[in-house]
């Protein structure tokens, strides 16, 4: 799991003025709420003073209140209140974590990670959103899988296992042509994504029984922005499209949660919401029941360890920019926090760490940046430096 990133951390009508929102992500609890101008805020959800959980407690004077012992942390996570100490002597070292938040889509996001703005990588943005002719369904669609969520965008990435998991949308046979090479990947500066068409083969098992699916030819694709951003497009012809967005929290190793947007530019009655919505879930549980029983639970360590085919370009991607990120130091060492976890806690490394010290919350762990990673880093620095 990887810091430096934009996370969805809960939709937004669940963050509310009143009491604080809880919720996991990098194995990490965080909690959300609103102020008095309902702007959402997201914290680390641990007190520094004897570790109540904030996300227990309640929202009063736009701040969280621990449960345990009344400390108040606003939204920029200093503490502003502790009952048993006067305001003016409370210490510097009286913080949480606090993460930038962006709100779109009916979701609250936060950037998990420490850089500073003009650094961070992108939150994909929904580009149908609000264009005349393009409508979501009435809410976004979150679930759980018990599966770790790089096996899920890879599940996403991978156009060859339609034919044999989906009869639902009436096993989409992948064209020949796209089956012998590789797939033509588009690479960005944060992600890569492809296009592809199927045969599209009608079964007894439809999705949508009408127009939209009674068609020889379907072009499809999908790629990804950062670890966790997943879109895929669907055209069944030229004035028929879905475009589906996926944002991925990853809960821990084991269990991701996952926000869907569906963009779609026909059937546009709001009628058509529900109905669509089933569908999207039923292919999903499609997905979801091959997911949670693969083996490793993890991405292998080495491509070695698996037998990996031409139609599988998209996943390579996907895992030579992870490996990027990991160069990077980016990477968090789970298994030094499974080990001190029981006297210790952590918490992801917010911006405001470049810029204070006294932070009594350890931040999470890293594996190391690799020698590579650091070579890039400088070069960078040289460039920036020359056009100084």
């Amino acid at each position: 799991m990887y810091i430096n990133f934009w996370y969805p951390i809960a939709q937004s009508e669940n963050v509310v003025k009143y009491e604080p929102y809880q919720t996991q992500v990098l194995g990490q609890q965080l909690v959300a709420f609103r102020d008095s101008k309902g702007k959402a805020h997201v914290l680390s959800d641990v007190c520094i003073h004897r570790g109540g959980a904030l996300g227990k407690g309640w929202v009063r004077e736009n701040s969280v209140v621990c449960p345990y012992h009344g400390w108040q942390f606003g939204g920029d996570g200093k503490c502003n209140k502790i009952p048993t100490v006067e305001t003016k002597k409370i210490p510097n070292r009286a913080k949480v974590d606090s993460y930038p938040v962006q709100e779109k889509y009916g979701i609250v996001f936060a950037f998990l990670g420490d850089l500073p703005e003009k650094q961070r990588p992108p939150l994909r943005p929904v580009n149908e959103w609000g264009r005349k002719g393009w409508r979501a369904n009435d809410k976004v669609v979150e679930f759980e899988v018990n599966a770790y969520y790089e096996r899920s965008i890879e599940n996403g990435l991978d156009p060859s296992h339609n034919e044999f998991v989906h009869p639902a949308q009436g096993s989409p046979i992948l064209q020949d042509a796209f089956k012998q090479k590789p797939l033509d990947m588009q690479d960005s500066r944060w992600g890569s994504e492809f296009l592809v068409r199927f045969d599209n083969k009608m079964t007894e098992t439809r999705a949508l029984n009408d127009e939209a699916q009674a068609v020889d030819e379907v072009t499809a694709g999908s790629g990804f922005v950062g670890p966790n951003q997943m879109i895929t497009w669907i055209s069944f012809s030229k004035k028929q499209r879905f475009t589906q967005y996926f944002y991925e929290a990853p809960i821990d190793k084991n269990r991701t949660r996952i926000f869907f947007v569906n963009m779609r530019n026909f059937m546009l009655a709001p009628e058509n919401d529900g109905r669509l919505v089933k569908v999207n879930l039923s292919i999903a549980k499609e997905d979801i029941d091959i997911l949670e029983a693969l083996d490793p639970v993890g991405t292998p360590n080495s491509t070695a360890e698996e037998l990996l085919v031409p139609s599988d370009a998209a996943v390579m991607s996907y895992r030579k920019y992870l490996q990027s990120w990991r160069d990077k130091g980016w990477y968090i060492d789970t298994d030094t926090i499974s080990t001190e976890r029981h006297n210790r806690t952590f918490a992801i490394p917010s911006p405001d760490r470049r810029k204070s010290k006294g932070w009594v919350l350890n931040a999470v762990p890293l594996l190391p940046p690799t020698k590579k990673g650091k070579k890039k880093s400088k070069k960078k620095s040289k460039k920036k430096r020359k056009a100084a």
